[in-house]
């Protein structure tokens, strides 16, 4: 009975004991860092003067995520010799080290604003190879046709997370400490690591993504790789303004929430959880499609999600802007999981672990360039116009891919 329940496209899918356990480790994992959206900015106020309390919060948020870009660059030639099982522990293990040392540093009275920053940005050195080592490890461990349907799960996993954890965050940090939230963080990161650690993999799994020392080509980074297949240079550069063109959104929205409708947080709260829920749906629905032509997919979303956002800037009334972000949450779901099995399909792999921590190391600047920019246009054109801008260029992205994608393949 409880097989019925599970769409075909998933079973054979969740049958696959290796993956049931790596799933389990992801969900423990993206549950703490769904904890950790708010505890990080939130430790962060705790810590510094309310004179410089911005500067440090957005200090605080940068080196959370942003030094990846860092790990990815120097250390390049020595992690894409490294299976794709051992990428995903050592970041794990990393990870939770140094988000450990959070807890340890407050309880000691040793925790100032300097030092916060310095372990957040220790833990995220090599965050993107962990990335890149997770998705490796999962077009190494199943077949092309069950690609799609295993990076959903794992997608959808993680907005799931982007749901329940900071409920649960706000609840902790409240009643224990934004700090001790920090170090749960760090136990979720130990736990997958152990898992993975533990987890026999098949041989082949195992060896797959080590690259001969006598091939040439491998001593080049992921981005030169990536140079030489145009495609995946095309879909990296379509992902990179996509999100870029995301990261407004987050400013803008509690903006438009407190300025233009002059209500409160609640309603924010409820945009985002409406769009969680959307986008957890969305991305479970596609996953079930089998045989979905991916590039055009991919390339409507980004259209899709335009739409979406030009109820905000033409006026409509509130239902409908809640209505329209909830379908945008369904539209935008299915991306991550597009976008990475595109990658999957269509990378050598040998190459694929390089490849995939460029690609993370290229994303991570996307969203915070975005949201960087979104202050200065909130507020020269107002948040409602900003939010309308965003879809109307997005949905412009969108056109000028799909009009590239007709010209490659009558040239072919």
């Amino acid at each position: 009975m409880t097989a019925r329940l599970v769409p075909a496209a998933y079973r054979p899918v969740l049958a696959n004991r290796v993956f049931r356990r790596l799933i389990l480790g992801f969900a423990v994992s993206y549950l703490g860092d769904g904890m950790s959206f708010v505890a990080v900015a939130w430790l962060a106020i705790e810590l510094a003067p309310p004179e410089t309390a911005a500067l440090w919060v957005g200090g605080a948020v940068a080196a959370y995520t942003l030094p990846g870009v860092v790990g990815a660059l120097v250390f390049g030639r020595v992690l894409r010799r490294v299976s794709a099982k051992r990428l995903l522990l050592v970041d794990n293990v990393v990870r939770g080290v140094f988000l450990g040392a959070v807890p340890l540093a407050w309880l000691a009275g040793l925790l100032t604003p300097p030092v916060y920053v310095v372990l957040l940005a220790a833990s995220s050195l090599l965050h993107a190879w962990g990335n890149a080592g997770k998705y490796t490890l999962l077009a190494e461990l199943l077949p092309a046709e069950q690609r799609l349907a295993a990076n959903t799960l794992v997608s959808s996993l993680n907005f799931a997370a982007t749901i329940a954890g900071p409920a649960i965050a706000g609840v902790l940090v409240t009643y224990v400490g934004s700090a001790l939230v920090l170090g749960l963080d760090a136990l979720t990161y130990v736990f997958l690591a152990v898992l993975v650690a533990r987890t026999r993999l098949p041989d082949r799994v195992d060896h797959i993504g080590h690259v001969d020392p006598v091939d040439q080509a491998a001593a080049r980074g992921g981005f030169a790789l990536l140079r030489t297949h145009p495609e995946l240079l095309g879909l990296l550069g379509l992902t990179w303004f996509f999100n870029f063109l995301y990261g407004p959104v987050e400013v803008a929205l509690p903006l438009h929430v407190t300025d233009d409708l002059h209500a409160p947080g609640t309603l924010l709260g409820l945009y985002w959880t409406l769009f969680g829920v959307g986008a957890v749906l969305g991305g479970l629905a596609v996953g079930t499609l089998r045989r979905l032509p991916l590039w055009p997919v991919t390339v409507a979303i980004v259209i899709g999600w335009g739409l979406t956002l030009l109820p905000f800037g033409l006026g409509a009334p509130t239902v409908l802007t809640i209505a329209s972000f909830t379908l945008g949450g369904a539209i935008y779901g299915p991306f991550v999981a597009l976008s990475v099995t595109l990658m999957q399909t269509n990378s050598p792999p040998q190459y694929l672990a390089a490849m995939l921590a460029a690609r993370s190391a290229a994303l991570l600047t996307a969203s915070p360039l975005g949201t960087a920019l979104g202050g200065p246009l909130a507020t020269a054109l107002g948040p409602r116009a900003t939010l309308g801008a965003s879809g109307l260029v997005t949905v412009a992205l969108g056109v000028v891919a799909c009009l590239l994608l007709l010209a490659r393949r009558r040239a072919r």
